[in-house]
């Protein structure tokens, strides 16, 4: 299997061919960032058809705009997860506040994007995290192994399945941070 470039200059690459309108480079963009895009907008929205549309709508405007993106701010995934969570959460409050017209409380509106937010922080969390570390929090959480079991399962030494499950577990406890997914913690709120 070929080798993909490094992604700060895979992201510079697809920015240059999007910006010349390579259909091409939105099709590949697509098959790489399309399943994320989906499970953010559908983890903040809990809705499929809304998820669907957030995700034409994330892909529309990395097409249109593909400037806004800049390399030096971070990776093209994490501008394009934090694109996802903005646009979900503008229609979930849009949805929201609709029916706060109809009866309920600004609090229960906060809560729910709150919560929307932080599920699609982890989410994000889990899916960008190496994949030992995923595994290790896979067969824990999942499958219900302790540390010792994970490690046999794995093929690690025991201190080696604590260490991979301990890491995990801090890389998800950044969940409850209030900036987008993809922004490093205490780098910013909610957009």
């Amino acid at each position: 299997m070929a080798r993909k470039d490094a992604p700060p200059r895979w992201d510079r690459k697809m920015q240059q061919r999007l910006a010349r309108g390579e259909a091409a480079a939105l099709g590949e963009l697509y098959d790489r960032f399309a399943s994320l895009v989906h499970g953010l907008a559908h983890r903040v929205l809990g809705d499929e058809r809304a998820a669907d549309g957030i995700t034409r709508e994330v892909f529309a405007h990395v097409w249109e705009n593909p400037e806004s993106y800049d390399p030096k701010q971070g990776p093209l995934r994490s501008w394009v997860a934090t694109l996802t969570h903005r646009l979900a959460v503008q229609l979930l409050r849009t949805t929201e506040t609709a029916a706060l017209t109809r009866g309920g409380s600004t609090e229960e509106l906060e809560h729910k994007v709150r919560r929307a937010s932080v599920a699609a922080r982890a989410d994000y969390i889990v899916t960008s995290m190496p994949t030992p570390l995923r595994a290790a929090l896979d067969l824990a959480y999942f499958q219900r192994r302790d540390y010792r079991q994970t490690a046999a399962d794995l093929g690690v030494t025991e201190d080696e399945a604590r260490r991979r499950l301990r890491l995990g577990l801090q890389l998800l406890s950044t969940a409850h941070d209030t900036g987008p997914p993809g922004t490093p913690p205490g780098h910013g709120g909610a957009r």
